[in-house]
């Protein structure tokens, strides 16, 4: 797909509608159709940012405030922050390379595997996912040395993946502070949008397959109180017996049942967390520092197994199956059990839907017609999303924000997210005008005219 495309689908549009920033005069977020692209709201084929608002807005606004509302963050959160903070991208996810001799055929299963799930270029966790098999297959043949060579090359490549991402990290920390606070408040503008649920509504649920603490920092920017499957405050460890907790208080002088209290997030990292590691069978989360490049020095504190293969990042190293799919098997059932159910929204943003596990949890949640998909993206490149949109056959039930003038994090927050916060005066206000005039802030002729029939 172009970079220089955008892409919009909300409310009634029939199809995608196609457009791009009007380089050819000098005015600012002034957009035009593509060639034969025609959409009802826009007859003459030039629109500005803040039309797109009015059509976008509102939108997304009853859509986040349906019965169950979800947010699939993927790296495209921490890449739109990293840039904003620093101006540059690192990328975490590149192809390790391989010392092993082993590593033609590693290379050849990684490239067929990538192949099968449509996931484009392979990157770094295919490569986990095949060693980690091979591991597997050398440890039940018995094959002691090989077995052990592979393990060390697997361990470096771990110790590498973590600190890539643990160095993001820490050039969001350490960039210039202006540009930093203002990437953060972006940060806090995104999720505030969501968050800003009332208290009759259920909780949002936030869904990552990201590694680093991005969304971490910006709910303790926002105050948001993010509840997880961990208990316990120095070492959190993962708990499967999860009850439905959640936080309330007692207003003051009010007598029957507590209330919501507001801000509270359920937060889920599907794909785990460099600040994870399996400690004895258990999963425990450790104080890891956000922008400390060297997380070693952690995994060796007393009541911790120095060993860098214990880190939690999916697909982990883990030699049995078993504890390959816990913790992981309960976060996908939360997050299943999140989406399919009616009256259910999801909205993604940087994610590339280039994980099938993820895919067709999804795919089994538009099948219920109440339901509704809300894809923004900065990119498609390998084209995935729109696959996706096309093969579903559900396109009524899906919303798409596509492209680096509409999705990047600085107009999104701006123009087309909600407002960040509960207002209950401006519900009121729109009430009233609705009542008062017919249609907010546009008084009808009869109130023009002071009464008098036309």
């Amino acid at each position: 797909m172009n970079e220089d495309w955008n892409w919009i689908k909300v409310r009634d549009d029939y199809e995608p509608v196609k457009f791009k920033m009007d380089e050819s005069v000098h005015e600012k977020n002034k957009f035009i159709l593509a060639e034969n692209m025609r959409a009802d709201w826009c007859s003459e084929g030039i629109f500005y940012l803040t039309n797109l608002r009015d059509r976008v807005e509102p939108w997304l606004t009853s859509l986040f405030q349906s019965e169950h509302l979800s947010l699939l963050i993927g790296s495209g959160l921490t890449t739109a922050i990293q840039h904003k903070a620093t101006g540059y991208i690192t990328n975490a996810m590149d192809i390790p390379e391989l010392i092993t001799s082993f590593a033609d055929k590693i290379r050849l299963a990684v490239n067929k595997s990538a192949s099968c799930k449509n996931r484009g270029e392979p990157n770094i966790e295919d490569y986990i996912r095949v060693m980690n098999e091979l591991l597997c297959g050398l440890n039940i043949l018995q094959q002691h040395e090989e077995y052990n060579t592979l393990k060390k090359e697997l361990d470096r490549i771990l110790n590498e993946f973590a600190y890539k991402i643990s160095h993001i990290e820490y050039m969001i920390a350490t960039a210039n502070e202006d540009k930093r606070e203002a990437s953060f408040a972006n940060l806090v503008l995104f999720l505030m949008s969501f968050a800003s649920r009332t208290g009759t509504r259920e909780r949002l649920n936030i869904f990552t397959t990201n590694y680093d603490r991005i969304i971490e920092v910006g709910a303790e920017l926002a105050g948001l109180h993010l509840l997880d499957r961990f208990v316990g405050s120095l070492t959190p460890v993962f708990r499967s017996s999860r009850l439905d907790i959640d936080m309330h208080y007692n207003p003051p002088g009010i007598r029957g049942e507590p209330r919501y209290l507001e801000g509270v997030v359920k937060f889920t990292k599907l794909h785990g967390s460099i600040d994870w590691v399996d400690n004895k069978g258990d999963i425990r989360k450790i104080g890891l520092p956000f922008g400390l490049c060297d997380i070693t020095s952690f995994l060796s504190a007393p009541g911790l197994s120095y060993d860098i293969s214990k880190i939690m990042v999916y697909p982990n190293a883990s030699k049995d199956r078993e504890t390959t799919e816990y913790p992981y098997v309960e976060l996908f059932r939360d997050f299943a059990s999140a989406l399919c159910r009616p009256n259910s929204t999801l909205v993604t943003y940087g994610y590339g839907f280039g994980d099938d596990h993820i895919n067709r949890i999804i795919r089994d949640m538009l099948t219920i017609p109440s339901t509704h998909l809300v894809v923004i993206s900065y990119d498609d490149k390998y084209e995935r999303i729109m696959k996706f949109y096309k093969d579903t056959g559900r396109v009524n039930q899906i919303s798409l924000i596509i492209g680096k003038d509409i999705a990047d994090i600085d107009p999104l927050t701006n123009y087309l997210l909600p407002k960040p916060s509960i207002d209950i005066n401006t519900i009121k206000m729109t009430e009233l005008l609705t009542k008062r005039y017919g249609q907010p802030n546009k008084p009808n002729e009869y109130e023009i005219d002071g009464g008098a029939e036309k």
